[in-house]
């Protein structure tokens, strides 16, 4: 029998979430180190040299990789030999172990979870409690997976009950356009099927704790092996997503996905469950083994590993911007696509802060700050630590600020936004009507960007922690121009070109 001690266990938790915060796991680093030498749209490779550039910079600063950095999810596996010497539940082992790793001094992780989830939405500070997934098998150690699910990829999560007879390769396709790009691809869609409809959740999300392997699996079927049903369908899938042309963070290129995983479980003669769910670009999970030794010993990678790409700003390709003197006629001259190396002041905001300038601009309030000709970036931020101005900060998704698009624009008098991904068309019509424009940052190098950042300081809403409103002075912030005055959106048009490049999939003009 192993006795598995209730430090141990904590301490462990503790570890693998600081661990996955700074080091992605090698296997994605690398399927990404060839999807950029494979990459042949300039704005895709540009966005993974940026990924990858993060990457490196945060296992070597050993910072978080993403600033969302995410809600904690636990799988364990414990064998019914093992007896606990604890006065704690394991799910308040986990916790406490969530919320040591969380509020690390020398590496403070953003805490996004929130309470009372449809009612006050209070953030419990610590992003406790985590998400805990347990079986009980034979054997006498535990086997404990954790991962950091970031939000941007958890909201484009679908689920589907399929017909017996559907096509799920139908499904698929049909529905991976509709995600958008705010789980920040190139990443992994992991897919459940069959059980039952939380069953099939619950496989899709256990399938992304998998290896990248999809080239073994290419190998074995080129070597003329027998695939099984299920191997077939991963690279079935493979090559008919990434002929969507959608690529890195939706801008059009040759790898949407680095690898499709798959699990299935029996279900119901009338039902077909499938579930399908994005790890994005800020993949971070990592496995260990208790056996009452001690805590776990997790492997320091070698940063040699790490494909030798380093993104540098380009005055030759890019456009420096003063945003301390920017004018309503300048953003109406950028173009699609054009790169713009952000300097000076810009204010931040995201969720929380748009609905408090929406309630108190109905009540007739003043506003804490002036956005007359200002740009906003869309951003909650990691907190500082040592002698840093901001810790990493990357852009959120920028759709869900969609709905107040129209009110910034026409009521306090900004000119301007940046976020992740693509915009809607609510926003987008926004965005034409007032000669306005979105820019894009990349949504996975949030430690880049924070470098990028010269001083952060709160000027609103400091009770809203992380959404609180800053104004960040910057110096070549890289953005991409993906919505101009006009209303044309790189995100439309970039996938659109390079579906029908690849010349797989019939491309259908939005």
């Amino acid at each position: 029998m192993t006795i598995i001690r209730q430090e141990d266990l904590i301490q462990s938790i503790a570890d693998a979430f600081q661990y996955i915060s700074y080091y992605h796991p090698l296997d994605y680093i690398q399927a990404l180190g060839e999807a950029y030498a494979r990459e042949e749209s300039p704005a895709a490779k540009d966005a993974i040299a940026q990924i990858l550039t993060n990457s490196r910079m945060a296992a070597e600063g050993h910072r978080p990789i993403c600033q969302d950095t995410g809600i904690a999810v636990v799988f364990l596996k414990v064998g019914m030999k093992v007896q606990w010497d604890a006065k704690l539940s394991v799910q308040e082992m986990i916790n406490e172990g969530v919320r040591r790793a969380y509020n690390d001094p020398d590496n403070k992780l953003r805490a996004s979870v929130l309470l009372d989830p449809a009612g006050a939405r209070q953030n419990s500070k610590d992003n406790t409690p985590a998400v805990v997934h347990y079986e009980i098998v034979e054997g006498d150690h535990v086997e404990v997976i954790c991962a950091a699910k970031g939000g941007g990829s958890e909201n484009k999560t679908k689920m589907v009950m399929l017909n017996p007879s559907d096509s799920i390769v139908d499904w698929v396709i049909k529905t991976v356009p509709t995600m958008g790009a705010g789980w920040c691809p190139p990443g992994i869609l992991g897919i459940g099927i069959g059980g039952t409809p939380e069953k099939a959740m619950l496989l899709a999300k256990e399938s992304l704790m998998e290896q990248v392997n999809i080239h073994e699996l290419r190998e074995k079927a080129a070597s003329g092996a027998q695939l099984s049903r299920v191997e077939a369908l991963r690279l079935e899938l493979m090559d008919k997503v990434n002929a969507l042309g959608i690529g890195a963070q939706g801008l059009g290129g040759l790898t949407t996905v680095l690898d499709v995983k798959i699990m299935d479980y029996p279900t119901h003669a009338a039902s077909l469950p499938v579930a399908m769910i994005p790890n994005c670009a800020a993949t971070r999970h990592v496995h260990f083994h208790l056996d009452g030794s001690g805590p776990a010993h997790l492997p320091t990678p070698r940063l040699e590993d790490w494909p030798q790409v380093t993104w540098k700003a380009d005055t030759n390709v890019a456009t420096r911007v003063n945003l301390d003197t920017l004018t309503r006629e300048e953003v109406a001259a950028w173009k699609p696509g054009q790169i713009l190396l952000l300097n000076g002041k810009m204010l931040t905001g995201r969720d929380a802060a748009h609905k408090r300038i929406a309630d108190m601009l109905e009540k007739g309030e003043k506003l804490p700050v002036d956005f007359t000709n200002r740009v906003i970036y869309y951003v909650g931020p990691v907190d500082p630590v040592r002698d840093e101005v901001v810790g990493p900060a990357g852009p959120t998704t920028a759709t869900r600020m969609d709905k107040f698009t129209r009110m910034m624009l026409e009521k306090t008098g900004l000119i301007s936004m940046i976020g992740k991904s693509e915009r809607g068309p609510v926003a987008i019509e926004a965005i034409k009507d007032n000669k306005s424009a979105y820019l894009m940052a990349v949504g996975g190098a949030a430690y880049l960007v924070s470098k990028a950042i010269k001083e952060a300081r709160v000027v609103g809403f400091e009770d809203l922690g992380m959404e609180a409103i800053y104004e960040f002075t910057v110096q070549d912030m890289p953005v991409t121009v993906a919505v101009d005055a006009n209303g044309s959106s790189v995100h439309n048009t970039g996938p659109q070109e390079w579906q029908a490049r690849i010349g797989k999939i019939p491309v259908t003009v939005a």
